[in-house]
């Protein structure tokens, strides 16, 4: 059970970081509790990889400040051991065995846990002697999440891990990644574009777009939150106190809005419907993009 007293896995208060003149993160803000996975969404340059080198400690922030699991990210050895972390690609070491890398995680590793590595290797069917370069990459992409798992981190990062591979891969990665998270007891970030893997694993979500947070929040409550409003033309023009639209569409002679309420909602005119998080993280990304009647971009929203 998760210590709701404990620090959060991932603190950031004006989280800034440039590249010259260009800004991947802008003044961001979050909180995210333990004991959650959670889904890093967003646009291709919205700033999630960044994120997420910025948790692991490989880049250092231009402004503001970053805690993870309560202190700066690898701060000492013994912060790194806390943080397992799978790259964009899950590379590995082409002319390696499966065996080499899991002698090499135990050498690195003071917390090695060589039982869960074997067991998880044996699982997925790969074999001691088999070189990673001729892996699938379904197998590469599980052979990396083993190692990153063996350390028994309390969190794991992972950087669009699945996203090169097939349907079914990408399922099995998935069910591994779940099944890892259980029984290490762990909380876990997960950076995709694809949002069928975030709905099919995360329990929480931070949408990412134009390097700030547009949402963020255990992923029930955002969708308990939000609604799918729809009227005749010009009935939605005036939205009761506590009802604030998120994205605007107007088709044939009705228009359609998507709506983030107060708790407890007000009464809502029109038809009101649940949205689904496809719908909800596509309004949020519309919005930060501009494409919306009376909604202009802004900060991080938590219903």
């Amino acid at each position: 059970m998760t210590d709701e007293n404990s620090p959060p896995v991932l603190h950031a208060e004006g989280l800034t970081k440039r590249y010259g003149k260009r800004v991947a993160l802008s003044h961001c803000d979050l909180r995210i509790p333990r004991g959650r996975v959670i889904g890093l969404v967003g646009p291709n340059g919205a700033g999630k990889s960044t994120l997420l080198q910025l948790a692991c400690g490989l880049i250092t922030p231009t402004a503001g400040t970053l805690r993870v699991l309560g202190a700066r990210p690898a701060a000492d050895a013994a912060h790194l051991a806390r943080v397992g972390y799978v790259a964009q690609d899950t590379p590995v070491y082409s002319s390696l065995t499966v065996g080499d890398h899991l002698r090499m995680g135990a050498w690195l590793n003071p917390g090695w846990d060589r039982a869960l590595a074997e067991r998880r290797i044996s699982r997925v069917g790969l074999g001691r002697s088999q070189r990673a370069g001729r892996l699938s990459g379904g197998q590469r992409a599980q052979l990396a999440l083993t190692v990153a798992a063996a350390k028994r981190p309390e969190l794991l990062i992972l950087d669009e891990p699945a996203a090169a591979l097939d349907p079914l891969a990408r399922v099995g990665f998935l069910h591994q990644l779940r099944e890892f998270v259980a029984e290490l007891g762990a909380s876990a970030l997960l950076s995709s574009h694809l949002l069928g893997d975030v709905a099919r694993v995360c329990d929480h979500l931070v949408v990412l777009a134009g390097g700030r947070v547009q949402l963020a929040g255990d992923v029930t409550d955002l969708l308990s939150g939000h609604h799918r409003l729809t009227a005749p033309r010009g009935g939605l023009d005036r939205l009761p106190a506590g009802v604030t639209p998120v994205r605007r569409e107007s088709a044939g002679g009705y228009d359609r809005v998507v709506v983030r309420t107060a708790s407890p909602p007000p009464a809502l005119p029109g038809t009101a419907e649940p949205v689904g998080l496809e719908e909800l993280v596509l309004a949020y990304l519309s919005r930060a993009a501009g494409d919306v009647t009376g909604a202009a971009p802004g900060p991080e929203v938590r219903p």
